[in-house]
């Protein structure tokens, strides 16, 4: 039997997962770290917390297993997408990565607009995005003229692990995609927008498709976490995108909603498909020659858990003396409350917003509330407004003749069966869970499978490891009641938008 390693760099942690050929987890470890906001809408990280955390989980994850190491066929990696990781001549990292859900780079647009117009969207298939890795090169090229100087090597978060398991610059098309400097539809780096924004393109490591070899772990990296030296490494895929083959979404047709940190509506295409007002994004899909489609909320389980840490403290502790997730507490109370959290609504805008508003000064609002409302009401409310936002991109997706109707959910917030019953009644279809709760660290592993010769295709390797679980059917008479609900929450951003803006001045 041989085994494969998926690993996932996320933002609240980095998680490893051993898995067999078949797609079943052997054994698994996670690890934590802090993200840092030293301002409004700035959030960075460090590239060594998620070295720490991937060399610790690792180690953890063979330990537990029990297996030889010379038994893993294949390493994939799966990682956050958009953050910014400099290194120097010497492979030192010379900042904290700026990071997805940073806002700061609202003036690098508008330089990135001036100076490329139309251009960006027509070859990186989105519109200049604050969130995105070309206005971060920018941000650090204006305001940190002293580090940018000593840049050698640009490389995205799960890329900078690659680097340190094999010790090869390498990046893959799906993940590249979200960096505003990809030729989307030809799967190659543009010379042309580099030249434009003045970035030099040598500074990107050479790209390959998501299933492609790129490296073998080194002897060091070997010593450090109990990996079989010479182990290969393949692209790996950006979260949502090896999100998208752990949940079996690698066909024309197939979709997928995750709530993790941020949320995100999943489609696959075969073709690249580019919405002219910029609401939806095109990246490189991690199957060779095709494409997806995706809208983004930027703070999905991100607005639950900053409720949680905030107001939740008691949940915390009677989960900790029942045994269970106070997650599972919170939706009990979230599901006490009728629909519509009478009449208290939410938008979950805590770090800006992306689907479909592009709107980096928008930020969280609670609408209606009063004496009647207590906490349990806030939390349905934040549980709904996370719901209503990924309805939108749903929305979207349906009005440019995207195909919704198979639906998968993963992430953590797939485990609510709430928060899919939600999904269900907004979205008029069934939403499914698959076997494997591990998404994006399966999805890694499905591509170094292929990698490694077990399975000739990623949509081969798919059809073996991927086996559908719990379906959640919509109700009319709720979807109803929620549709009212709907109507309003979609009427509360073009009110508030101008206050936004006055807001981001103050």
């Amino acid at each position: 039997m041989k085994y494969l390693l998926g690993i996932d760099c996320g933002t609240s942690g980095t998680k490893t997962v051993l898995f067999d050929e078949r797609g079943n987890t052997i054994a698994s470890a996670s690890a934590e770290y802090p993200l840092y906001q030293v301002q409004n809408g700035y959030a960075e990280q460090e590239p060594t917390d998620w070295k720490n955390a991937m060399l610790k989980t690792v180690s953890q994850v063979i330990a537990k297993s029990g297996i030889d190491s010379a038994n893993i066929a294949g390493i994939g990696l799966s990682g956050q997408m958009h953050g910014l990781v400099m290194l120097d001549g010497d492979g030192n990292v010379l900042r904290r990565s700026i990071i997805w859900c940073d806002q700061r780079t609202a003036k690098q647009v508008e330089k990135m607009n001036s100076l490329a117009g139309d251009k960006i969207a027509q070859i990186s298939a989105n519109p200049a995005l604050t969130g995105w890795t070309a206005a971060k090169i920018l941000w650090v090229m204006d305001n940190e003229p002293h580090i940018f100087e000593k840049c050698r090597h640009i490389l995205l978060p799960k890329d900078y692990l690659r680097y340190v398991l094999t010790g090869e610059l390498a990046a893959e098309v799906s993940d590249a995609s979200g960096m505003q400097l990809l030729d989307v539809k030809n799967r190659c780096w543009s010379g042309e927008l580099c030249q434009i924004l003045g970035i030099d393109k040598d500074l990107l490591a050479p790209v390959y498709e998501s299933c492609e070899v790129t490296g073998r772990v080194t002897k060091q990296a070997a010593e450090l976490t109990g990996l079989k030296e010479g182990t290969i490494v393949v692209g790996g895929a950006g979260d949502n995108a090896a999100a998208a083959l752990g949940t079996g979404v690698c066909r024309q047709g197939r979709a997928f909603t995750t709530i993790g940190t941020s949320g995100v509506v999943f489609a696959h295409t075969d073709k690249p498909l580019i919405d002219p007002a910029g609401r939806i994004h095109t990246c490189c899909a991690a199957v060779p020659g095709s494409w997806h489609v995706m809208g983004v909320t930027q703070a999905a389980g991100l607005s639950l858990r900053w409720f949680r840490d905030n107001f939740c403290g008691a949940e915390k502790e009677a989960a900790a003396q029942l045994g269970i997730d106070e997650y599972e507490l919170m939706n009990r109370e979230a599901q006490s409350v009728p629909i519509g959290s009478e009449r208290l609504l939410y938008l979950p805008y805590l770090m800006g917003e992306r689907t479909p508003h592009l709107d980096a000064n928008a930020r969280g609002v609670f609408f209606g509330l009063s004496a009647l409302h207590t906490k349990k009401h806030m939390l349905r409310a934040v549980m709904e407004g996370v719901a209503f936002s990924l309805r939108d991109c749903v929305d979207i997706f349906k009005s440019t003749g995207v195909d919704i109707s198979d639906m998968a959910a993963c992430g953590g917030g797939a485990a609510s069966p709430l928060w899919r019953s939600m999904l269900a009644d907004l979205y008029g279809c069934e939403v499914k869970t698959v076997s494997s709760s591990e998404g994006p660290a399966l999805g890694a592993a499905i591509l170094a499978s292929v990698g490694a010769g077990i399975y000739p295709s990623v949509e081969q390797a798919c059809d073996a490891a991927v086996r559908p679980d719990k379906v959640c059917a919509p109700d009319s008479e709720r979807a109803a009641a929620y549709e009212k609900v709907y109507a309003l929450y979609k009427k509360l951003y073009p009110s508030l938008r101008q206050r936004f803006a006055e807001l981001a001045q103050l």
